[in-house]
């Protein structure tokens, strides 16, 4: 009877041994299912959360390299860099989980979906954790913050940034009996340079890229908006100002060297006209300042680097921004936002932006970086980049410079170009300006209609 006791008392033990471990392994996977919320996940005493970017190439590389230094820093965090396609697929993904708990942590986002972003209702504003945090933005360069301050809150972190440059081809300059230490400067001395630059059926004096991004940019440099209440940022845009004097300016400007046979009509695409510029069928483009590397290392002549043309009879006001910034989901709980937020202060060191600007040839966000060894070596190698970085610094902070706050800048953009196409097909210029800014007025007055329902 003993023995029968025993046994029963072992088989006992071993059937709650098996029921535990089932129920520990049950509980496992709860807590696997409750990871997988909140724009990341737990590990242990890590906190995992996915960082949806749009770089590709050279950035995705540099990305990654930056990723891992940070995830190798420390034993808190875990960052999940995952690429989402261009900007505009990116956004489309963002939109469809936006808001809910399969939203990353962080999402890079282009700059002209700023208004979007502010107004979508997914994100918290970065300047909860500059105020929370007493974090310093003066570090950082201000005619980049300025960008992607709204009412003096800041509420993206500026990431990959760039402006405008002009590239040209020295070795073209010298044969046609031009100063290749001097660039043109204003619209009439490009004008005149191009004259001397072209070569029939062989190379085209100047070149842009039919992007409204350009446009943008020239306007701004004579100090011209793009919409009313001061580019949008004192109050909502309701129209389009970008057909006046200054926009019209641009217009001529392209359309005299399109019938004097000095322009070169590469369409939209990037690549297009930086195969001409670098086989020498261009010997003036205007492009990304992240582009300057590619270009000197592409050609195989001296490459000069310039800041962009204005007109005779404005001042030099300087460049708006472009590129992209990072944004921080809203309600992914307070662990994950500390945690991207921690991971946001990483990449704007100084040591992880020397490492992005020689990685990619965009802007450092911190100047601090600049005096790193690894950038003055770069430096050495490309003192073209100096010049990007001057043309920056020297821009004049205004409504202007500060660039447009639209939610339809997308949209915007693609009538800018319709516009371009119709210039350079024999519309008057003041005509196809115009045609651009009503169809930007019907997508203003659509989104603003939207956003008071």
């Amino acid at each position: 009877m003993m023995k029968k006791f025993r046994w029963f008392l072992v088989i006992s033990a071993i059937f709650s041994l098996i029921v535990m471990s089932a129920c520990s392994n049950d509980a496992s996977k709860g807590d696997d299912k409750d990871k997988e919320k909140d724009g990341g996940t737990k590990l242990g005493e890590k906190t995992e959360i996915s960082f949806w970017h749009a770089m590709s190439g050279p950035g995705q590389e540099a990305l990654d390299g930056i990723v891992a230094d940070f995830n190798n820093s420390q034993d808190k965090v875990v960052v999940n860099a995952e690429f989402q396609g261009t900007y505009e697929e990116a956004l489309t993904k963002l939109r469809s989980v936006g808001g809910t708990d399969n939203a990353p942590a962080i999402m890079q986002v282009f700059e002209v979906g700023t208004k979007y972003m502010i107004e979508s209702g997914f994100i918290e504003p970065m300047q909860t954790f500059i105020d929370k945090d007493n974090y310093d933005l003066s570090q950082l360069e201000e005619n980049i913050l300025n960008y992607y301050k709204v009412d003096g809150k800041l509420y993206s972190m500026p990431f990959n940034s760039s402006t405008p440059v002009m590239i040209y081809n020295k070795d073209a300059f010298k044969e046609a009996g031009l100063d290749p230490e001097k660039a043109p400067q204003t619209f009439s001395e490009v004008k005149a340079a191009a004259e001397k630059l072209t070569k029939k059926d062989e190379r085209f004096g100047f070149s842009m890229l039919t992007y409204g991004w350009f446009f943008e940019q020239l306007v701004a440099t004579q100090g011209g908006l793009y919409v009313d209440n001061d580019n949008g940022r004192s109050d909502d845009a309701t129209k389009a100002v970008f057909n006046g004097e200054e926009g019209l300016r641009v217009f001529k400007f392209l359309d005299d060297m399109n019938k004097a046979g000095t322009f070169g009509n590469y369409g939209t695409n990037w690549d297009d006209i930086r195969a001409a510029f670098q086989t020498g069928k261009v010997a003036m483009y205007m492009d990304s300042s992240a582009g300057v590397a590619g270009a000197i290392n592409n050609s195989s002549f001296d490459v000069g680097v310039a800041y962009i043309p204005y007109p005779d009879e404005v001042e030099r006001q300087g460049v708006a921004i472009g590129g992209a910034s990072l944004w921080m989901s809203k309600g992914i709980g307070d662990d994950k936002q500390q945690a991207a937020w921690e991971f946001m202060k990483f990449l704007a060191s100084p040591e992880s932006q020397a490492k992005w600007h020689i990685g990619t040839g965009y802007f450092a966000i911190n100047p601090a970086a600049y005096e790193e060894d690894i950038v003055k070596k770069e430096w050495e190698k490309y003192p073209q980049f100096k010049v990007t970085v001057d043309q920056l610094q020297d821009t004049k902070p205004s409504f202007a410079t500060q660039g447009a706050l639209i939610s339809v800048f997308p949209e915007s953009r693609q009538q800018v170009v319709t516009a371009l196409e119709n210039l350079y097909q024999g519309t008057p210029p003041q005509e196809a300006l115009d045609q651009a800014a009503e169809g930007t007025d019907r997508a203003i007055e659509i989104a603003n209609k939207t956003k008071k329902k």
